[in-house]
């Protein structure tokens, strides 16, 4: 069995200033997680990861720059999807007042779970340093397990400490010919170098859907056996697609890169339609794991907005 564990949770600040939030947080977020997570693991101080002879046993690369594997059966990777990504709040420009409430979500996935307690240290020195172009700062008062009976794991008020936790599992999809995804987010597939929109094909999202579930699987699940990728790709063109998208573009400056970067991709609903039996687990994990580029910050984030079914 291909066997991956993902779980969601729910960090909940309470502002000690101001924070003003663009439009799309994610980049912010996960730049300001990745610095006070490296300034926690690094024990060399080396300048470049790759140069360090910890580089494939530090807590930071194996979360935030998992190294590549040496050498695969298959390809060569330059890079491999990372066991996190973090879930912004909600699109759209806010000034946060000091005593205000953010909550953002952060999914782990393998290994990466077992690293949840630096993960919140780091989480509580990147706010404490200060957060954005005011270095805006606030105290982490409650993380929570997001499931069916969310759990507080910790919890300011108590103690510092993690609280133990049983890993649950989304109960599977049930058996149905038709499905209505809703993105929350900005969803980016490139096919030839164009983002797709409404020209996107069933096969173009489940083709990007496939690659994405099952490198995870093969990097942090247990018991890895690949897919007969030619049978999913014939059996993904027989899929009906229709959309209804919107398109979203916004920037950033980037402090890393010295210049203002563009993001774009499409909001909205895709429905699916035809035999969707091997596909549903895959969409049930997606809900989770998203799909397309950026995930890291939290773009191709869906849920499962409408069903119609035939048993």
């Amino acid at each position: 069995m291909n066997e991956l564990t993902f779980q969601r949770y729910q960090f909940n600040f309470i502002l000690e200033t101001p924070l003003r939030l663009d439009f799309y947080s994610g980049s912010l977020l996960r730049g300001v997680f990745g610095k006070a997570l490296r300034q926690l693991s690094c024990m060399t101080k080396m300048k470049v990861c790759s140069d360090c002879p910890l580089y494939r046993s530090c807590p930071y690369t194996t979360v935030f720059e998992m190294p590549p594997p040496v050498q695969h059966q298959l390809q060569n990777f330059s890079q491999i999807p990372s066991p996190y990504l973090i879930e912004p709040p909600p699109l759209g420009s806010k000034v946060y007042q000091a005593g205000e409430m953010l909550s953002f979500s952060m999914v782990l996935m393998g290994q990466a779970i077992a690293q949840l307690p630096l993960i919140i240290f780091a989480w509580q020195k990147a706010f404490a340093s200060g957060v954005g172009r005011f270095n805006s700062t606030a105290r982490l008062m409650t993380v929570v397990l997001a499931s069916d009976k969310p759990q507080i794991i910790y919890d300011y008020a108590c103690d510092n400490a993690v609280q133990p936790h049983a890993l649950s599992t989304p109960p599977p999809l049930a058996t149905q010919n038709a499905l209505t995804l809703n993105f929350t987010t900005p969803l980016h597939i490139q096919k030839q170098g164009k983002v797709l929109g409404h020209d996107m094909t069933a096969k173009d999202f489940l083709l990007a859907l496939i690659r994405r579930y099952y490198l995870l699987q093969e990097f942090y699940g247990h018991d890895y056996q690949p897919p007969n990728f030619s049978q999913l790709a014939e059996l993904a063109q027989q899929i009906i697609c229709t959309s209804n998208f919107t398109w979203c573009q916004w920037q950033r400056y980037s402090n890393r890169q010295q210049q203002k970067m563009r993001f774009d991709g499409v909001l909205g609903r895709l429905t699916l339609t035809g035999d969707l039996s091997i596909f549903l687990p895959m969409i049930q994990a997606g809900q989770w794991l998203h799909i397309g580029n950026k995930t890291t910050f939290g773009m191709g984030l869906y849920t499962i907005e409408a069903i119609n079914c035939e048993a």
